[in-house]
């Protein structure tokens, strides 16, 4: 049986030319999609044995999608614009399957889809270590839950804490905390340190 895949790429362009090379390499291409959403629906309709998920979609970081997708039975494989360690790290601590930058050749994303279909985990050689080191703790941000991203990602775009609180749906008391406890993993004395330092250690574009 062909590896079946779902795509998840909003530039036509470019998921056509990974579409195509995937299908000429014998996998099946079941469904397209533009948006987490769509991602989402549509790996629960198809239950794909792949997903290759383009990182940045217009409804937001694809990243924080993994863990739903991976509930349908299927394997993620990421692909982004950027290489580093921060991001390989929260791809591997979300589930994901591996990580592929977009400059990758297309024989280099087909062997990676085919290696995740068997059930291997692909990240590049050069980012392995810097995913152990913020999985194991040994870098700053390592160690924050998915709500803590969610709210060190708001901080990082100027949201106050009223604001917080009315994006992640929770009360004020509960964002402020949110915000104490980044502010206390990165170490930081501020919520302008607290960004500074993410941005240093690629946790924030």
């Amino acid at each position: 049986m062909p590896i079946r895949v779902v795509l998840v790429e909003d530039h036509d362009m470019v998921a056509e030319a990974i579409g195509l090379a995937l299908e000429q390499s014998g996998m099946e291409i079941v469904a397209r999609a533009k948006s987490i959403a769509t991602a989402l629906t549509e790996t629960a309709r198809c239950r794909p044995d792949v997903v290759v998920l383009d990182r940045r979609l217009p409804d937001g970081d694809a990243v924080a999608a993994i863990g739903e997708l991976e509930a349908a039975g299927s394997r993620v494989l990421v692909l982004t614009g950027e290489a580093s360690a921060a991001v390989a790290a929260r791809v591997a601590e979300a589930g994901g399957a591996g990580l592929v930058l977009k400059s990758a050749r297309l024989d280099e994303l087909e062997s990676a889809v085919r290696r995740v279909a068997a059930g291997e985990v692909v990240f590049a050689p050069s980012l392995l270590g810097g995913v152990l080191d913020r999985l194991t703790g040994r870098v700053p941000g390592a160690a924050l839950t998915a709500r803590e991203q969610q709210t060190l990602v708001l901080l990082s775009e100027g949201s106050d804490t009223a604001q917080i609180s009315e994006r992640l749906g929770v009360a004020r008391n509960t964002a402020r905390n949110h915000v104490q406890r980044v502010l206390e993993k990165l170490g930081a004395r501020s919520q302008l340190e607290a960004v500074a330092i993410a941005r240093r250690e690629g946790l924030v574009d």
